[in-house]
């Protein structure tokens, strides 16, 4: 299953990727959402190669995910890649600057079931595309506005 997204920021490439590889404030947004997020990599810079285990509760059931950072192109593409017994999958996100101050927000993300019961869960959301598309485009607008607002404040 596939989803695409696509949002335009009012703020310069380099602070919104910037803000987009905040990982810190990151693993602290899906913990205040009851994940537990622990970093596995022994990495000093961001880039390449960078790991968290993460474990959450998702329609009633513990589930647990690796995640790496596969892909690291500053300032313009990072791709995710995720892991877990049931489900694979990625993100690439990509940024294009359409103006000094402006920039679009391409994200991609892909889902890989592995056994009957994602595949499952995968042909449920496909059925709820519309709902899912919808929340995920309003979560990309907030997170947007979120980084817009940052911006605004730093200039």
């Amino acid at each position: 299953m596939r989803f695409n997204i696509q949002q335009d920021i009012d703020a310069p490439i380099d602070f919104v990727f910037s803000e987009m590889t905040d990982f810190r404030s990151l693993e602290r947004a899906a913990m205040r959402r009851g994940a537990d997020v622990q970093r596995v990599d022994t990495l000093e810079q961001k880039g390449t190669g960078m790991a968290w285990d993460a474990r959450f509760t998702m329609r009633g059931k513990d589930r647990e995910v690796q995640i790496e950072i596969s892909e690291f192109q500053k300032p313009s593409r990072i791709v995710v890649v995720s892991r877990s017994p049931n489900m694979g999958g990625n993100m690439v996100v990509e940024l294009i600057s359409l103006s000094p101050s402006r920039t679009r927000v391409l994200t991609q993300v892909v889902l890989d079931p592995k056994n009957l019961s994602s595949k499952l869960l995968v042909q449920s959301m496909k059925l709820a595309r519309k709902n899912h598309n919808r929340r995920l485009n309003d979560r990309k607008m907030s997170y947007a506005e979120e980084i817009e607002d940052r911006f605004r404040k730093s200039a």
